[in-house]
């Protein structure tokens, strides 16, 4: 099976990043995914905080139209050093 044959686009994607409280992740996840996504394909925004509060994971659930703009999406957020982790 090939990269290409994964999955298959236009599809519903999440992708969960996670950054502390004090830097705004969800402002942070927004606009860099506002950079590679228009708004009509942000299917839905969760944030959970952790259980100290300390950090904030945000999943944002949206339309991917191809394997290239999920990966230009997770290249930008995970080279965002106020994020902790990015899946």
């Amino acid at each position: 099976m090939s990269d290409e044959t994964l999955l298959n686009f236009p599809c519903v994607y999440p992708i969960k990043a996670v950054g502390q409280q004090a830097h705004e992740p969800e402002r942070v996840v927004r606009a860099l995914v506002a950079v590679h996504v228009d708004d009509a394909d942000v299917l839905a925004v969760d944030t959970r905080p952790s259980r100290g509060g300390r950090y904030l994971a945000v999943t944002v659930t949206l339309r991917a139209s191809s394997r290239a703009q999920l990966d230009a999406l997770y290249r930008d957020l995970s080279a965002e050093p106020r994020l902790v982790w990015v899946i």
